[in-house]
């Protein structure tokens, strides 16, 4: 699989050199770091999963010359602290790189790699470390073009390669997917039928957490958001440590990430007394009937903000109804006078990353939904004082303040037929409400 992928961004390259470093360790305080997570284009068309390395794909080489593995050597002491290394032998024979070297070997054998390539691919401003060594052997180079004829004329960034093909995801892809979305989904009906013996968000995190280290999930796939009350009017509050009360809505935004970084992302939003009042559920009904129309919409050749401008109608609309917004619905969109109450957008891509490379529009063009995309789609409508309230808008009463729902879904385009992978996580008032 990663043999496949590679092959595929060497015939994209045509002439040039990629140089697409791993990922390091970072420090998360004296002695200690942060659990290691590995840079999702290199794991992409490695699969490698050791800090400090670096990967050239070299289509100005000939066959068997091509991906170079720079790596951590294999050392007794170093593996006693922290763990084994493959080092230059698995390398090659593991991870099928045609070449390894040690990777303090990088600036000594860099010049020699690039020889005869037409460009250079790199990411520029995310490593200086190794970006300082590129520039530097990028400038001998072409001082020395005069004499020798030859150096890359310019740099590149990887996105324009990889981005497109990690949007469009293999099969292998999503079933992994699938399982991810399915431990997510699962730790979320967990959630639904717990919810009345928790009372405390931290409480809950730890539940939903739990389970997806238990399903052998690598952890939470983003910072979990439990957010009860007013704190689900703050979109990426990750506090998590309020008290619960009885008439409040609970907010859980989490997901889980699987071994090989592929990522579930799921919002449910919760009773915690086990009924919505009048006005919460007032609410919900106006966010999952927008979620419902969204996701209808999520087809080949449309764009995401073609899916988003639905969820937003219904949103202006339901919100009119209920005396939150006024005025025509046209101009409230145009105008944007709505974004107090709701305020991002409908969705984003998903896959190694949670918010997944990949274009949504190129300049004056919106790109166009293809099958095997997979994007969430997630409104939401969140009532405080925290916005000003645009000019001819009504002002809020204190029974609305304080609610905060979104309800998302991880969807695959599939044709005609959206395929809602996270099915499993129930959201209809009838399933919510005990």
């Amino acid at each position: 699989m990663y043999q496949k992928r590679r092959e595929i961004l060497l015939s994209k390259l045509d002439g040039k050199a990629a140089i697409i470093p791993g990922a390091n360790l970072v420090q998360h305080h004296s002695d200690c770091e942060y659990p290691f997570r590995q840079d999702s284009d290199f794991w992409y068309l490695t699969g490698f999963d050791e800090p400090n390395s670096i990967a050239l794909f070299l289509s100005h080489k000939s066959i068997g010359e091509r991906f170079i593995l720079f790596v951590n050597p294999k050392e007794a002491y170093s593996e006693v602290w922290n763990g084994f290394r493959s080092g230059i032998e698995g390398a090659e024979t593991v991870f099928m790189a045609d070449k390894a070297h040690e990777v303090n070997q990088f600036k000594e054998l860099l010049p020699n790699y690039l020889h005869g390539a037409e460009e250079i691919v790199f990411a520029v401003g995310r490593n200086p470390k190794i970006e300082t060594i590129i520039l530097d052997t990028w400038s001998n180079q072409l001082q020395r073009y005069p004499s020798v004829g030859s150096a890359p004329n310019s740099i590149k960034s990887p996105s324009l390669y990889l981005n497109e093909m990690r949007l469009l995801k293999s099969d292998y892809e999503i079933e992994r997917m699938r399982e991810a979305v399915q431990i997510s989904a699962e730790a979320h009906e967990l959630v639904r039928n717990n919810i009345s013996l928790k009372n405390n968000e931290r409480q809950v995190q730890g539940l939903i957490e739990g389970y997806f280290l238990e399903k052998g999930a690598r952890g939470p796939a983003y910072n979990s958001i439990v957010a009860s009350g007013d704190n689900a009017c703050v979109l990426h509050y990750t506090t998590n440590n309020s008290d619960f009360k009885k008439d409040d809505l609970l907010l859980v935004d989490a997901g889980c990430s699987l071994f090989d970084y592929y990522n579930g992302d799921i919002t449910r939003t919760f009773p915690i007394g086990g009924k919505f009042t009048a006005e919460q559920k007032a609410i919900y009904e106006i966010v999952l009937e927008a979620q419902k129309c969204a996701i209808e919409n999520v087809i080949p050749g449309v764009s995401t903000n073609y899916i988003h401008m639905k969820a937003v109608r219904i949103i202006v609309n339901g919100l009119k109804e209920i005396k939150l917004l006024k005025g025509d619905t046209d101009e409230i969109i145009e105008k944007e006078s709505y974004k107090h109450l709701y305020m991002h957008k409908t969705g984003h891509w998903l896959g190694l990353d949670v918010h997944d490379v990949g274009a949504y529009r190129l300049g004056d063009y919106e790109v166009p939904l293809e099958n095997g995309m997979i994007l969430t789609v997630e409104p939401g409508i969140y009532i405080s004082d925290r916005l000003p309230i645009p000019e001819g808008q009504p002002e809020i009463e204190q029974r609305w303040k304080g609610i905060g729902i979104r309800i998302e879904d991880d969807v695959l385009v599939s044709n005609s037929i959206p395929e809602v992978l996270s099915k499993a996580a129930l959201k209809e008032i009838s399933d919510l409400e005990i």
